[in-house]
């Protein structure tokens, strides 16, 4: 063989080499990167034989199915989204069911997609996250929804006995989604401002009530009331394609905005620092923020899921709930980890100097 082709033979096994390489570290990137994605599961309220609501020619579960497929499709437009629907077809699925599916995903959020109805003409869009009815309008409410736990087989053992009629068995369920709450009450919160600023939806707020499809899931979640088929015009709205579209749109921003704010939180309370000795702060106690919520729970580890050491504090009426407690930045995202690892995905790092909270940013910056 001669010099001139050994060289291009040496030259054409360096580029080969260089080629796999890159294959290799963009696979491996791709692979890691998907198991990052922020995992969504859209839930279209009822179906199959279980219409949900009716008024005239429209159908609950018809105007929810079709309101959830254009989401999903906006959504999986993002890169670092995933998207998991409990159903895409006419089909009927049980309460339980479309809480594994999300819990089962490990999902990061979990949205259950309605219509509302009334006897009146009445109009508007609400948002609900679990909680105690404050009032018997919310019951009713969550009472119509949970009704298709009679079409079910076997409900009265699959639920162990829970009677959706029944204002005292529903508050058992929402200790579950406690740690949830405050997650759960922000997205809602955005929803609403969407319909009302984005849509001119007329805003009937953000309401706590006691949804059987919520209490099934482990991570934050929303049910949403995306308007009055009874009503003439919002029926209408609700019923077309425009409408349709429209209203995903104002949900799909609303996500956008979350997961923006649930991203920079964990940027910068993860924030890598250079020096070890500028990693410990003197005065500052930094915690992790493990979970929220109206009831105040004994710290003990059963109730946080093994953790010890738990902590409780009160902001306004919500009880706070923290684990560990340090002035060293590099020990606190190492306890966060723990957190996560255990269950709390949604833990992240508060600091406090004395009794007064503050930025986390403000400190490490």
């Amino acid at each position: 063989m001669s010099m001139m082709k050994l060289e291009k033979k040496r030259e054409f096994t360096s580029i080969l080499t260089l080629v796999l390489f890159v294959l290799t570290m963009t696979l491996g990137m791709s692979e890691s990167y998907a198991q990052d994605k922020f995992v969504v599961v859209l839930d279209a309220g009822h179906g199959g034989k279980d219409p949900g609501k009716a008024a005239k020619k429209y159908y609950e579960k018809d105007i929810a199915l079709s309101v959830v497929l254009k989401l999903g499709k906006k959504l999986e437009s993002l890169e670092d989204v995933e998207v998991i629907y409990t159903r895409k077809t006419d089909v009927f699925l049980d309460l339980k069911e479309r809480g594994r599916i999300a819990n089962e995903a490990d999902a990061d959020l979990f949205l259950s997609i309605h219509c509302n109805a009334f006897h009146t003409q009445a109009y508007g869009t609400e948002t609900y996250v679990l909680g105690l009815h404050a009032n018997k309008q919310n019951f009713e409410v969550a009472k119509l929804e949970n009704s298709v736990i009679f079409l079910e087989d076997n409900y009265e053992e699959k639920y162990e006995g829970f009677d959706p009629n029944s204002p005292e068995a529903v508050i058992g369920m929402t200790l579950m989604q406690e740690e949830f709450l405050d997650q759960s009450l922000t997205l809602a919160s955005k929803i609403q401002t969407n319909f009302r600023d984005d849509l001119k939806r007329k805003d009937r707020g953000v309401k706590q009530a006691g949804f059987v499809v919520l209490h099934q899931t482990y991570m934050p979640s929303v049910l949403i009331e995306t308007g009055f088929i009874t009503n003439t015009d919002e029926g209408a709205f609700l019923n077309s394609n425009s409408g349709q579209d429209k209203v995903s749109g104002a949900i799909f921003t609303a996500i956008k905005a979350y997961k923006k704010n649930i991203d920079e939180n964990l940027v910068v309370e993860e924030k890598p620092l250079v020096k070890e000795a500028e990693n410990v702060y003197p005065g500052i106690d930094f915690k992790v923020q493990i979970a929220s919520g109206n009831k105040k729970l004994e710290t003990k580890s059963y109730n946080f899921k093994g953790l010890k050491g738990v902590e409780r504090g009160k902001i306004g009426s919500s009880y706070k709930y923290y684990y560990g407690k340090s002035s060293d930045f590099d020990q606190i995202v190492k306890l966060q980890s723990e957190a996560r690892k255990a269950g709390f995905k949604t833990a992240f790092v508060v600091a406090f100097k004395g009794n007064e909270r503050i930025k986390v940013s403000d400190v490490i910056n």
